[in-house]
């Protein structure tokens, strides 16, 4: 449960995050999935939990060094959150182990699943066993002694080791100690021999086995896996480095030796071994944790992917082809017949990836404007601008060097991106630039036109099959020239100027906000209707949060969807009473941030890359962009009714920080929010596909004009 005191208005963040993640988990026990789904979910909460560490603990750790006891908008210091963290942490590290050993691993065993313990292998197995070791393991990793806490190794954040204890000298009575690095192994998985099913040792697992071969003549009385979790919250001086990427270079250096956040290790660990780690890492007591299982849950994801297993895992969704789009036809040609509104997942991400294509191969384009936060591996679309730059167009690209995680990607990309002539520009100095907007120049018969792609989410192909998010293509006029006007303020030194039609963070976005919700509240006095529905990732921003209070006061009804950290307090009479808040999570990640103003009766629509939180609307470029299409509008008027009415997936959020589970009502009806998005996407495809099938299209000789 967050933070539920009644003397303050807000949730603690983190504790928030942590409930978020819970509910993340809640998915992973959930018995009417399938059991590699909740496998799944399991693995996820575990690399939500390394992030959150590496982030957030990371950052408060640095507080408390400095001595800060600056307080949080719920009231409490750097300490005292650390302090509430830790707790909140090891109950959900209990609720995890819980769930993996108690209901998902026998349940998988049942299934044919079954992971084998070093004891509890047969004699082919232990044949098997022992020759992946000599020819796999033992020729590859390499123990380390460690004389004194000083020569301890440098250890690879979130990596898997083992620590050996061995027995003293003759004579001596000190504890000696070794550490066999696992590194970042490419194989978790070893699989055995067995009559059915999929039978696997873990690397560790494996590795204990046989430890004593790395030590021929010493007695080995102990080998812990330990894993440790280094602190992330570092980033570059940009008063002090000139050179921006050298800078990004320098700080993933640093995450390299940061000071250790956390340990996790095996619950079987010695207290010898235990006070060995914990003077050597120089840990806080808080941040150790005992695992009663394999330790990494998130590297056990890939299990989920294996094959044979069919049953175990949800239904294929595939994307559906956008209506508004045909595959076979020019995607500038149809963007200049209507405004097009993508869903994603649910609709193919293909109709971008094709703009972006035929944007780098027609000869009738003359630029191409970009911003790229985060990109796939092997991205077609970095692949299509620098196509584009080779082909003679003028290509701009702002690559993203600050998106966390993803900075030596990033980098990669940009020296690819220059070398091929792209115009690449790192970020904005001071901000990271976070908006979703592409921008293609192209001269047409009547002259220069400009087409213009807005989005919730990223340029990624990979995630746009996994997040849900909205795209919307447009060669709206006003709309293109506030998106050409805002890439050349960031781009170059001039001073963002008032926009026609869109709102930028850290500039305008939170006062357009503002402004609209204090016209809900208006409006609502004078005794119109009033209300405002919203779908966020997180909601935090101290000011909107008030003034969410202040409509709900006045009588404005709220509806929002946040996936994830809410410090609004709803349901509190005489301060939210008005305000509801729902979270939904099921198999797709939302990520879409949608906002609806009734506006008496004007029923205006929002789509924009920003989350309501401080970082996003004062320390991030973004972008607050509205959907005039009337078509367009009603599609994201209806997605936000639907995530409203989700009573299978969605948890209404209690004034006292918990969730209950929404149900359905006394009719039974269940509904859905994420299978109703798919079931409409595939109706739209249907009908298209009916009524291409009446259009007579003849064939016409070549050279002539249909």
């Amino acid at each position: 449960m967050a933070d539920s005191s009644s003397k303050t208005k807000f949730f603690n963040r983190e504790l928030s995050w942590l409930e978020f993640n819970q509910r993340v988990l809640e998915e992973a026990t959930d018995e009417r999935l399938p059991l590699l789904e909740r496998w799944k979910f399991l693995a996820i909460t575990s690399s939500n939990l390394d992030e959150f560490c590496m982030v957030r603990v990371g950052g408060l750790q640095m507080l408390r060094q400095r001595r800060s006891n600056k307080r949080d908008p719920a009231g409490l210091t750097p300490t005292q959150q650390l302090k509430a963290v830790s707790q909140r942490t090891h109950r959900m590290v209990e609720d995890q182990y819980r769930c993996l050993l108690e209901h998902l691993e026998p349940g998988l065993a049942q299934a044919g699943i079954r992971r084998a313990a070093p004891g509890q292998l047969d004699e082919h197995q232990q044949a098997v066993v022992q020759k992946l070791f000599d020819s796999e393991i033992f020729p590859v990793y390499t123990p380390m002694a460690v004389h004194a806490e000083d020569d301890f190794p440098l250890l690879i954040n979130k990596a898997l080791n083992v620590c050996v204890r061995l027995a003293p000298e003759a004579g001596s009575e000190t504890p000696r100690f070794a550490i066999l690095p696992l590194g970042s192994a490419p194989v978790r998985f070893f699989r055995l021999p067995a009559d059915e099913g999929y039978h696997y040792i873990l690397l560790e697992d494996l590795v204990s086995l046989f430890i004593g071969r790395f030590f021929p003549g010493e007695t080995v009385l102990e080998a812990v896996p330990f894993r440790i979790t280094r602190n992330a919250d570092m980033s570059v001086r940009e008063d002090q480095a000139p050179d921006l990427l050298a800078g990004m270079e320098e700080v993933l250096d640093a995450r390299k030796q940061s000071d250790c956040v956390r340990l996790e290790l095996a619950e079987a660990c010695s207290p010898t071994t235990l006070a060995f780690l914990t003077s050597a890492l120089d840990v806080d007591a808080d941040y150790i944790f005992a695992a009663r299982g394999p330790l990494d849950l998130a590297g056990l994801m890939s299990l989920s992917g294996i094959s044979g297993f069919d049953e175990l895992k949800y239904d294929s969704w595939p994307p559906r082809k956008s209506p508004d789009v045909d595959p076979a036809d020019s995607v500038f040609d149809a963007v200049q017949r209507k405004d097009i509104l993508l869903s994603l997942p649910y609709e193919s991400f293909e109709p971008v990836v094709r703009l972006i294509e035929q944007a780098a191969d027609d000869p009738g384009v003359l630029a191409i404007k970009i911003i790229l936060y985060r990109t796939s591996r092997h991205s077609p679309i970095v692949s299509a601008l620098q196509r584009a730059s080779e082909a003679g167009k003028h290509v701009t690209a702002l690559v993203e060097l600050k998106a966390r995680f993803d900075e030596a990607r990033n980098i990669g990309w940009a020296k690819s991106l220059e070398q091929a002539g792209v115009q690449v520009i790192y970020g904005v100095k001071g901000l990271k630039t976070h908006a979703k907007v592409c921008i293609i120049i192209r001269r047409e018969t009547h002259g220069i036109q400009r087409y213009v792609h807005f989005a919730t989410g990223n340029y990624n192909e990979v995630t746009a099959k996994l997040y849900c998010d909205v795209g919307f293509l447009t060669c709206n006029e006003e709309l293109a020239a506030d998106a050409t006007s805002f890439f050349n303020a960031i781009s170059g030194y001039s001073v963002p100027q008032p926009y026609r039609r869109i709102a930028a963070a850290p500039f305008s976005l939170r006062d357009k906000l503002l402004e609209l919700i204090d016209g809900e509240i208006e409006r609502r006095k004078q005794g119109q209707r009033a209300q405002i529905m919203a779908q966020v990732n997180s909601l935090s921003d101290p000011k909107l949060i008030k003034a969410l209070y202040k409509a709900s006061q006045a009588g404005v009804r709220i509806d929002l969807n946040v996936r994830g950290i809410c410090c609004l307090r709803p349901g509190v009479p005489e301060l939210s009473e008005h305000v509801r808040v729902v979270s939904i999570l099921d198999r797709y990640l939302e990520h879409a941030r949608i906002i609806y103003f009734y506006h008496g009766g004007g029923e205006l629509v929002y789509i924009s890359s920003a989350d309501w939180m401080q970082r996003n609307l004062d320390k991030r470029v973004e972008l607050l962009v509205p959907v005039d299409d009337p078509a367009s509008r009603q599609r994201l008027i209806a997605v936000l009714k639907s995530y409203a009415r989700d009573n299978v997936k969605g948890r209404q959020l209690l004034p006292d920080g918990s969730y209950q589970r929404r149900r359905p009502g006394k009719n039974g009806r269940k509904h859905q929010h994420q299978e109703n998005l798919y079931r409409l996407a595939c109706q739209a495809e249907k009908t298209l596909e009916q009524s291409q099938r009446t259009v007579f299209r003849p064939h016409r000789a070549a050279g002539k004009e249909e």
